[in-house]
């Protein structure tokens, strides 16, 4: 006999009850096996193909191991240092930028140079916000993300998590599919390769697009001649998973950095502007449609909610669960509309009574009897 609903409700409700509390509790503790196992979600269906063409599990995370630590060591040498020096150049350079536009502003609006002036005050208070915002963030990162120990650990673990869940990625989803509960699994079956294929279509294709991105607007950028066009594009490329954000972000501070340098040269400028306009057509044409698909299922507005609420709750942990967590609820809510439509409470009664005459309805008349005709030529009474 199977539980009542009441108690399954109840019973999964603790269960993601227990998984949130711990995850507010051990957020920073639980971030390199969540980037491990994102890494190993990402890698499997490569392990995958390459166990077809004929090697063994072993052979295969071991082959996409060693390309992986080429890849990273070519990024240490060759972009890395690069993208450091432009980042601290950029740093450096703020102070000048931020005189150059205030000259700027100054000669096309003169009344900011009165300081009781509202525009002022008001531009006065941003800047101060910005640095109150600036200085908390910098204390942070320099107290957690980049305390030594901390960075140590990530990079030993996340790599050695991703390996080893790489590894047993198969057999740990049949141990968890034989856990499944009988009377729910082939629903629950059903709903978990729906909610693999928004993710396969959604995280897979993103980041494919995200890397795609941003080596074109660093590539293009830095042809074009702008002095941080590395940064920019990194910047662009990391952001782009958000909607909207990465293009605006990506593009305000392209032409930003681009009206200082390149200042009375608008052919210049318009060029940089072309090159994220060209960015935004081959994102939206091309490596989307191609890499993500339209049937993923994941609103722009819900993916925004989902990272905001989990960013704001749970940090950076949060924003690195928002997607899987929005797409599984995203999956659920659809088979729960499935079932409300299915069900007596969206149909009623009139799925299953049979259709009734309405008091406008006129009555069919009944038919009439057929009239006998007499024989022609006889049988009826003499002249």
């Amino acid at each position: 006999m199977a539980l009542p609903i009441k108690d399954q409700a109840r019973y999964w409700g603790i269960a993601a009850l227990v998984f949130f509390i711990l995850l507010w509790f051990l957020g920073n503790v639980l971030l390199p096996f969540i980037v491990g196992g994102a890494i190993a979600y990402f890698l499997d269906p490569v392990a995958d193909r390459l166990q077809r063409l004929g090697m063994s599990r072993v052979v295969a995370t071991s082959v996409i191991s060693a390309l992986a630590l080429m890849l990273v060591v070519l990024l240490v040498l060759a972009v890395i240092p690069t993208l450091v020096n432009q980042l601290t150049a950029l740093v450096n350079a703020a102070p000048d930028i931020a005189k150059r536009l205030q000259a700027f502003l100054l000669e096309r609006f003169p009344e900011l140079a009165d300081r009781t002036s509202t525009i002022r005050q008001t531009l006065a208070e941003i800047a101060a916000a910005i640095q109150a915002q600036g200085a908390a963030l910098a204390q942070g990162i320099l107290s957690s993300a980049l305390g030594f120990i901390s960075v140590i650990v990530f990079i030993v673990v996340v790599p050695v998590v991703a390996f080893y869940l790489l590894l047993d990625w198969d057999n740990m989803v049949a141990k968890i599919d034989r856990m499944l509960p009988l009377d729910h699994a082939p629903t629950v079956r059903r709903l978990a390769g729906e909610i693999d294929a928004v993710l396969a279509g959604f995280v897979r294709g993103q980041v494919s697009v995200c890397i795609s991105l941003g080596t074109f607007y660093a590539a293009a950028l830095m042809m074009a001649g702008l002095q941080f066009g590395l940064v920019v594009g990194a910047i662009a490329g990391a952001i782009t998973f958000i909607p909207y954000v990465g293009s605006l972000v990506g593009g305000m501070l392209a032409v930003g950095l681009a009206l200082f340098q390149f200042w009375g040269d608008w052919v210049q400028i318009g060029i940089i502007a072309a090159i994220f306009a060209a960015g935004q057509f081959i994102e939206g044409n091309i490596l989307t449609p191609r890499l993500v698909g339209k049937s993923v299922g994941l609103h722009p507005v819900w993916l925004l909610f989902a990272l905001s609420a989990f960013g704001a709750v749970f940090g950076f942990v949060g924003m690195l669960i928002a997607v899987p967590v929005a797409a599984s609820i995203g999956v659920l809510t659809r088979f729960g509309m499935e079932q409300y439509r299915a069900s007596l409470l969206y149909q009623g009664t009139t799925a299953v009574a049979p259709p009734q005459a309405s008091f406008t309805t006129r009555p069919e008349a009944p038919p009439k009897p057929k009239r006998s005709r007499k024989p022609a030529g006889g049988g009826g009474e003499g002249a």
